[in-house]
C-alpha cells in the first residue's frame, strides 16, 4: 500500500541533506606501513628513494595484474613481487624465499640465486613493467618483453620495489606509459573483484 508520507516525500522532496560525501576512492600506492626504516616514499605513494624496499598496499589477487615503474635516477634498484613478511630494511631483495625480483643488472633473483636473465638491461629513464597471472611473472622494458619469465611463485604476493645508492623509482599502478599485455589490467583491491 502506498503511504501519504511517501507521496509527500516524492512530490515535495526531502529537506536538502547538503553535499553528498563520496567515499575516498582507494588507489594502489606504495604502502608506508610496509617499507624499510630507511626507505622514503613521496609523491602520494608513487616514488621510492632512500635505502630499502616497499610493498604496494594491495596484493595481487586478480587473475591477471600489471604495474610499471620508471627509473628516474640510476643506482641499485629492483622490482618484482614479494610475500607480505619479506624483510624490507636492506637492499637488494631476492635474497630470501619471500621475493622474486628483477635487479638493475637484468638478472631475476629468488632465494639468493639467479632464476633467469633478461635480454636487455634497464637504464635510467626506462620503464620496467611487470605482469603476473599466478602462473608466471613477466618483465617488460619500455613495452617489450624481456623474455625472462619466472614460475613457481606461491602464496599471496604484493608488488615490491627496492632502492639503494641514489636510485629513485616512480611507480604506476594505473595510467600506464605502455599498454598491459592482452587480458591484463591494473591491480584491483579484493572488494572491487566481487
Amino acid at each position: 500500500m502506498f503511504s501519504c508520507s511517501c507521496l509527500w516525500r516524492c512530490l515535495c522532496g526531502e529537506p536538502d541533506p547538503g553535499p553528498v560525501r563520496l567515499k575516498d576512492v582507494q588507489h594502489v600506492v606504495l604502502d608506508t606501513n610496509r617499507m624499510g626504516v630507511d626507505t622514503v616514499i613521496v609523491k602520494s605513494g608513487r616514488r621510492i628513494c632512500g635505502t630499502g624496499g616497499a610493498l604496494a598496499n594491495a596484493p595481487l589477487v586478480q587473475n591477471k595484474s600489471y604495474f610499471e615503474m620508471k627509473v628516474q635516477s640510476g643506482g641499485v634498484w629492483g622490482v618484482g613481487v614479494a610475500c607480505p613478511g619479506v624483510q624490507l630494511d636492506a637492499a637488494p631483495l631476492g635474497t630470501t624465499s619471500q621475493s622474486w625480483v628483477l635487479h638493475c643488472n637484468g638478472k631475476v633473483y629468488h632465494n639468493g640465486e639467479v632464476q633467469t636473465t633478461a635480454r636487455d638491461t634497464p637504464q635510467e629513464g626506462d620503464i620496467v613493467s611487470c605482469s603476473y597471472d599466478h602462473v608466471e611473472l613477466n618483465f617488460f622494458l619500455n613495452g617489450k618483453s624481456l623474455d625472462c619469465p619466472v614460475t613457481g611463485i606461491r602464496g599471496t604476493v604484493y608488488p615490491v620495489f627496492y632502492v639503494d645508492e641514489g636510485a629513485i623509482l616512480d611507480v604506476a599502478f594505473m595510467d600506464f606509459s605502455f599498454p598491459p599485455p592482452d587480458g591484463f589490467d591494473r591491480i584491483m583491491f579484493e572488494k572491487n573483484l566481487l
